[in-house]
């Protein structure tokens, strides 16, 4: 049970709007994978050396500071709803090419997809390389067939920018915080028992408020006239798609990851 491999830690670390969203399941994977290590870090950084790799010490680093509360975890998500927006805004510039999704419109040797797929693929392998998908947050879409990392393990995440598999820590902060609260639902395995125990709407609705005002921010078009009348504020995106992108994907699938943390807690 990888919660059980951590004291704590604070974390801190983006999709691709065309008109719409659409959550594909072509090979997509948003898996939950309990047995995966658990280890948060606190502001720590890989340096790599050109020395050798060998010659790195392989003993467990393990964070063991009191950061994993949900004070810590809010604000780490707080931060993460600037990269988001930025990503949509800087997605925003761009029109939509339908080739690139088609997996009939590009020949490659010994692949079959769309240019998107190869992509993405191709840039996952590389990153397994480093080890991402070691980090308990991070979840390649194409899992299969991916290189084993060339450096050696390490017991804590490395940059965090998976949002939504973030909920697993505020799943295990909710738990430490209130375990009676949640041990009779997971016993009986209850999976709507514990998805109403993590839903707050309330707080739902501010963070959905958050997002638009801060979409409304960044991603305003600045303009220069030199006539005295107001023209309505231009946006480079949508700031109510945004927010209802958080309320619709972002916030159910992130509950969805911790009911999944939390039918395994106890095992």
């Amino acid at each position: 049970m990888e919660s059980k491999l951590l004291r704590a830690t604070t974390i801190s670390v983006p999709s691709t709007p065309s008109c719409a969203f659409h959550r594909t399941t072509r090979k997509a994977s948003i898996s939950f994978n309990p047995t995966s290590d658990f280890a948060p870090k606190s502001n720590l950084s890989l340096q790599a050396h050109a020395a050798s790799i060998e010659s790195v010490p392989t003993k467990k680093r393990i964070d063991e500071s009191d950061n994993l509360t949900l004070d810590h975890i809010r604000r780490s998500l707080v931060r993460q709803e600037d990269s988001i927006i930025f990503s949509l805004i800087e997605r925003a510039q761009y029109c939509y090419n339908e080739d690139t999704y088609d997996p009939d419109a590009f020949s490659m040797d010994g692949f079959h997809g769309s240019l998107v797929e190869y992509m993405v693929g191709e840039t996952e392998r590389l990153h397994a390389k480093v080890g991402r998908y070691k980090s308990p947050d991070e979840h390649p879409f194409f899992p299969d067939g991916l290189p084993e990392p060339v450096l050696p393990p390490l017991q804590y995440p490395q940059a965090l920018s998976k949002r939504i598999h973030y909920g697993k820590y505020v799943a295990e902060a909710k738990y430490q915080a209130s375990p009676d609260s949640y041990k009779d639902a997971i016993i009986a395995q209850d999976k709507d028992k514990l998805m109403e125990l993590l839903t707050y709407p309330e707080v739902e609705e501010a963070i959905k408020r958050r997002v638009d005002m801060k979409t409304k921010t960044y991603g305003q078009e600045l303009v220069v006239t030199t006539k005295e009348h107001r023209t309505e504020p231009v946006y480079k995106i949508n700031p109510s798609l945004v927010a209802d992108l958080y309320s619709d994907w972002i916030m159910p699938l992130t509950k969805e990851v911790q009911v999944s943390y939390l039918l395994r807690r106890l095992d």
